[in-house]
Protein backbone atom coordinates (compact mmCIF):
# COMPACT_ATOMS: atom_id res chain seq x y z
CA UNK A 1 0.00 0.00 0.00
CA UNK A 2 1.59 3.74 -1.01
CA UNK A 3 0.97 6.90 1.08
CA UNK A 4 -0.86 8.02 -1.89
CA UNK A 5 -3.90 5.00 -1.34
CA UNK A 6 -3.11 5.83 2.59
CA UNK A 7 -4.13 9.54 1.79
CA UNK A 8 -7.22 9.22 -0.36
CA UNK A 9 -8.64 5.75 0.55
CA UNK A 10 -7.83 5.33 4.37
CA UNK A 11 -7.85 9.46 6.16
CA UNK A 12 -11.28 9.23 5.50
CA UNK A 13 -12.64 6.40 6.64
CA UNK A 14 -10.28 6.71 9.54
CA UNK A 15 -11.90 10.19 10.02
CA UNK A 16 -15.19 8.71 10.08
CA UNK A 17 -13.58 5.98 12.62
CA UNK A 18 -12.35 9.01 14.75
CA UNK A 19 -15.81 10.53 14.44
CA UNK A 20 -17.74 6.84 15.78
CA UNK A 21 -15.43 6.05 18.68
CA UNK A 22 -14.94 9.65 20.18
CA UNK A 23 -18.91 10.13 20.19
CA UNK A 24 -19.85 7.15 21.37
CA UNK A 25 -17.57 7.52 24.41
CA UNK A 26 -19.34 10.70 24.48
CA UNK A 27 -22.09 9.33 24.92
CA UNK A 28 -21.66 6.77 27.18
CA UNK A 29 -21.24 10.27 29.48
CA UNK A 30 -24.55 11.42 28.32
CA UNK A 31 -25.93 8.07 29.22
CA UNK A 32 -24.51 7.72 32.86
CA UNK A 33 -25.10 11.20 33.83
CA UNK A 34 -29.12 11.00 32.45
CA UNK A 35 -29.86 7.34 32.78
CA UNK A 36 -27.71 6.32 35.05
CA UNK A 37 -26.07 3.76 33.11
CA UNK A 38 -23.87 1.85 33.60
CA UNK A 39 -23.76 3.19 36.72
CA UNK A 40 -23.76 6.32 38.64
CA UNK A 41 -24.18 7.75 42.17
CA UNK A 42 -26.77 10.23 41.55
CA UNK A 43 -28.55 11.49 38.58
CA UNK A 44 -28.65 15.24 37.98
CA UNK A 45 -32.20 16.86 38.76
CA UNK A 46 -33.84 18.39 35.45
CA UNK A 47 -32.49 21.41 34.00
CA UNK A 48 -29.42 21.70 36.61
CA UNK A 49 -26.05 22.38 34.38
CA UNK A 50 -25.07 18.54 34.74
CA UNK A 51 -28.90 17.61 33.42
CA UNK A 52 -28.15 20.01 30.55
CA UNK A 53 -24.82 18.43 30.05
CA UNK A 54 -25.78 14.85 29.80
CA UNK A 55 -28.89 16.26 27.70
CA UNK A 56 -25.90 17.05 24.80
CA UNK A 57 -23.47 14.22 26.26
CA UNK A 58 -26.61 12.25 25.15
CA UNK A 59 -28.48 13.78 21.99
CA UNK A 60 -25.46 15.15 20.91
CA UNK A 61 -23.13 12.30 21.02
CA UNK A 62 -25.83 9.59 19.02
CA UNK A 63 -26.24 12.42 16.26
CA UNK A 64 -22.02 12.32 15.93
CA UNK A 65 -22.59 8.27 16.01
CA UNK A 66 -24.37 8.64 12.69
CA UNK A 67 -22.96 11.27 11.50
CA UNK A 68 -26.11 13.63 11.32
CA UNK A 69 -25.60 17.55 11.69
CA UNK A 70 -22.01 16.39 12.24
CA UNK A 71 -20.20 20.18 12.05
CA UNK A 72 -23.06 22.17 13.65
CA UNK A 73 -23.26 19.69 16.24
CA UNK A 74 -19.12 18.90 16.71
CA UNK A 75 -19.01 22.81 17.12
CA UNK A 76 -21.39 23.34 20.14
CA UNK A 77 -20.38 20.09 21.33
CA UNK A 78 -16.47 21.66 21.16
CA UNK A 79 -17.87 24.61 23.37
CA UNK A 80 -19.68 22.50 25.79
CA UNK A 81 -16.37 21.14 26.40
CA UNK A 82 -14.56 24.32 26.79
CA UNK A 83 -16.71 25.46 29.23
CA UNK A 84 -16.77 22.45 30.87
CA UNK A 85 -13.00 22.53 31.97
CA UNK A 86 -12.83 26.05 32.86
CA UNK A 87 -15.81 25.78 35.43
CA UNK A 88 -15.08 22.36 36.81
CA UNK A 89 -11.72 21.27 36.21
CA UNK A 90 -9.22 24.34 35.80
CA UNK A 91 -10.88 25.40 39.27
CA UNK A 92 -8.96 22.39 40.94
CA UNK A 93 -5.37 22.78 39.60
CA UNK A 94 -3.63 24.31 36.20
CA UNK A 95 -2.79 21.02 35.46
CA UNK A 96 -5.33 18.58 33.51
CA UNK A 97 -3.55 15.70 34.38
CA UNK A 98 -4.23 16.81 38.27
CA UNK A 99 -7.64 18.56 37.74
CA UNK A 100 -9.21 15.36 35.54
CA UNK A 101 -9.94 17.50 32.68
CA UNK A 102 -7.78 15.71 29.97
CA UNK A 103 -11.02 14.35 28.61
CA UNK A 104 -12.68 17.35 28.39
CA UNK A 105 -9.84 18.69 26.50
CA UNK A 106 -9.07 16.12 23.73
CA UNK A 107 -13.21 15.42 23.16
CA UNK A 108 -12.78 19.62 22.59
CA UNK A 109 -9.80 19.48 20.30
CA UNK A 110 -11.21 16.33 18.21
CA UNK A 111 -14.88 18.10 17.93
CA UNK A 112 -13.32 20.88 16.97
CA UNK A 113 -11.20 19.17 14.42
CA UNK A 114 -14.56 17.45 13.51
CA UNK A 115 -16.13 20.96 12.25
CA UNK A 116 -13.64 22.00 9.78
CA UNK A 117 -12.65 17.99 8.60
CA UNK A 118 -16.42 16.99 8.13
CA UNK A 119 -17.89 13.63 9.41
CA UNK A 120 -15.89 11.30 6.83
CA UNK A 121 -17.32 8.91 4.39
CA UNK A 122 -19.52 6.98 6.55
CA UNK A 123 -22.23 8.94 8.02
CA UNK A 124 -25.52 9.89 7.20
CA UNK A 125 -24.20 13.69 5.96
CA UNK A 126 -21.69 11.96 3.07
CA UNK A 127 -25.48 9.84 2.60
CA UNK A 128 -27.56 12.95 2.28
CA UNK A 129 -24.60 14.96 0.35
CA UNK A 130 -24.39 12.54 -2.13
CA UNK A 131 -28.08 12.43 -2.51
CA UNK A 132 -28.25 15.91 -3.44
CA UNK A 133 -24.78 16.23 -5.07
CA UNK A 134 -23.68 18.54 -2.74
CA UNK A 135 -19.93 19.16 -1.02
CA UNK A 136 -19.65 18.09 2.98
Amino acid sequence: MTIRELETTWAPRMLSVLRIVAALIFFAHGTEKLLGFPVADRVPDAFTLGWFAGVLELFGGGLLVIGLFTRPVAFLLSGQMAVAYFIAHLPQSFFPSLNGGDAAILFCFVFLYLVFAGPGPWSVDAVRAKRSGADM
